[in-house]
């Protein structure tokens, strides 16, 4: 049984695994350039980062940037872990906000067949081809409507109610088979344990993801928010810290560079953690049982 022992032939030579490599390699490295050009810049010194044409590395690294951020942060009457409070509580309660109530919402819609179940969803469709600056002032006169300008919940909730996430997780909870969900039920599971139990362990590749995009985008809305339903200095977010005490002329001008290296950090730490779930998510969109 000599064909027990033969080699499996391969799809590609070594050539052109090679050759792959090298153009992912490309690919990736000037994906990589605008990050590598904000952190150099974060430690360039003012003739450097003023220097034209401008050079992409750093020559004279300095930490004097992040210094001079500290102090200007320092002298505002407002106390600096104020604004990093605000910031990550706007960030952490919508983006859980968010992936529950679209979780929750996808889960009838994915697995439950009720009147209108259709007509919902193409609602949920309908509604993304509508951008944000299309929908501020109607958020607006909602917040005003309800109480809640000058709170943190004027960001809070227009972003749990964003329909992203709940055509995102619909999607994916189309995919986990029904046998499982009717074994389930004869065991005697309630709606809500199918629910928690069986099929948010099986979507966790699609709610990663649902939090990477929902954070980002909450972490770096807090300028624009700030400044149209945040008036209370102390309810303000980094974002809008960092842009108004920045705003002083060009010899702030490396402090911005180190602000915008440190607003870069957080979303980018959080998607480099869950990168492995997001390629999983990509690699598995479209399966079916």
């Amino acid at each position: 049984m000599k064909w027990l022992y033969r080699r499996k032939k391969r799809s590609r030579s070594l050539f052109g695994d090679l050759i792959l490599f090298l153009l992912l390699a490309i690919v990736g490295y000037f994906m990589a350039l605008p990050l590598i050009f904000v952190i150099n810049n974060a430690f360039k010194p003012i003739n450097e980062i003023l220097k034209f044409p401008p050079d992409f590395f750093v020559h004279n690294p300095t930490l004097s940037n992040f210094t001079d951020l500290y102090y200007l942060l320092s002298g505002s009457w407002v106390p600096f872990t104020r604004y990093i409070f605000n910031t990550f509580f706007i960030a952490i309660v919508g983006t859980a906000g968010h992936v529950i109530i679209a979780s929750m919402a996808a889960y009838p819609l994915a697995k439950r067949k009720f009147p209108g179940a259709g007509v919902l969803f193409t609602v949920v469709v309908l509604s993304l081809m509508f951008s944000a600056t299309v929908t501020q002032i109607t958020n607006y006169m909602t917040m005003s409507w309800l109480g809640m300008l000058d709170t943190h919940w004027a960001v809070i909730i227009p972003a749990i109610g964003s329909s992203l996430g709940l055509y995102l997780m619909k999607q994916f909870m189309e995919q986990v088979p029904d046998a499982l969900l009717e074994a389930a039920q004869i065991d005697g599971c309630s709606e809500f344990r199918i629910y928690w139990n069986i099929v948010m362990p099986i979507v966790k590749p699609a709610w990663l993801t649902l939090i990477i995009f929902s954070f980002q985008g909450l972490w770096g809305a807090g300028g624009a928010a700030g400044s149209m339903y945040i008036y209370s200095e102390q309810l303000k977010t980094i974002d809008y810290a960092f842009n108004q005490i920045l705003a002083g002329g060009i010899i702030r001008t490396g402090p911005s560079m180190a602000a915008t290296l440190l607003l870069l950090s957080v979303p980018i730490s959080i998607f480099i953690l869950s990168q492995s779930s997001v390629i999983q998510t990509m690699s598995t969109s479209g399966m079916k049982d």
